[in-house]
């Protein structure tokens, strides 16, 4: 019986035999590889669509019916395009897992063009999250291991730190792992439940021009702690514009969430300088410019404690 879990070979005619078989008045537009991501290939279909399929993981197909649930209602009130679903595909006898077609969001993943124009960038950032940040209703999902207390990461944020320090890739392990000491000890998030978007890091966040122009793949998305998507600023924004970020932000963050931030932040950098390490071996799904930003956002985060 075949796994309709295991590594998909997706390819174009595939794609146009679903698109016939279940939407078929956009079989015939043009259709090009984007993307291959953890979960999903991306596919641009035509000028202002996309076709996201899931082809390397069980949880893609949990991720995709959520963003399919959620995101429509949540995209009108957001300041940056994201991409919003526009149709479902059910599994069948050519493809056994579900499947969307979603608008399509122009821009360069900031991990190969990043931002630039710090002041805009950090308006933007702020701007964007401010208006997701509201309350989530009740059933809203909940975080694959994100958006809670940093204490019971504490044997990931260990291992994760020894391998990297293990690969040669991180200066001042003393300097990191202060960082998250001082996350750990600030208080935990006691507020409501808010909309996060769960995985902001450098190639789920699009540029144009030097600042951020899009934001995409919603799949982690749920409810819980800011301070998830707060840490963003440390890893997607240029040199000195964190503390504008943090000013321009809505409602102004407490000191606490800020040092929560951090900590997220540091189990972001640590993720990414061992994913880019994985490609620079070679690995599979290894990402060798996710190193910049991790490198950066760490040398950072270890400065802000002075």
């Amino acid at each position: 019986m075949t796994d309709p879990h295991a590594r998909a070979d997706l390819t174009a005619g595939l794609i146009r035999a679903l698109l016939r078989d279940q939407h078929p008045d956009l079989a015939d537009l043009p259709l090009s590889l984007a993307a291959r991501g953890w979960d999903n290939q991306l596919w641009r279909l035509g000028e202002g669509l996309a076709v996201r399929l899931p082809w390397a993981t069980e949880s893609a197909d949990e991720l995709l019916l959520k963003e399919h649930a959620w995101v429509p209602g949540l995209a009108p009130g957001l300041p940056l395009p994201v991409p919003v679903p526009q149709r479902l595909g059910v599994p069948s006898e050519l493809f056994p897992r579900p499947w969307l077609v979603t608008t399509w969001v122009s821009g360069e993943p900031a991990d190969r063009v990043p931002a630039m124009r710090a002041e805009d960038a950090a308006d933007a950032l702020a701007r964007f999250l401010s208006a997701l940040h509201q309350v989530a209703p009740d059933g809203a999902p909940v975080g694959r291991g994100r958006g809670g207390p940093l204490g019971p990461y504490g044997q990931y944020f260990e291992r994760s730190l020894l391998d990297a320090v293990e690969r040669g890739l991180v200066a001042d392990p003393d300097g990191v792992r202060r960082v998250w000491v001082d996350a750990v000890a600030a208080p935990d998030w006691d507020g409501p439940a808010l909309w996060l978007h769960g995985d902001l890091h450098p190639a789920n966040v699009l540029t144009a021009d030097g600042t951020f122009c899009g934001v995409i793949d919603f799949g982690d998305l749920f409810a819980g702690d800011p301070a998830c998507d707060l840490a963003a600023a440390w890893i997607l924004l240029p040199e000195n514009a964190a503390e504008r970020f943090h000013a321009a932000y809505r409602p102004a963050p407490d000191v606490a969430t800020l040092r929560r931030a951090r900590g997220c932040a540091v189990l972001r950098a640590l993720s990414g300088l061992l994913i880019a390490d994985d490609g620079d071996r070679g690995l599979p799904n290894g990402k060798s410019t996710w190193g910049p930003p991790a490198r950066r956002s760490l040398e950072r985060l270890v400065a802000s404690l002075g």
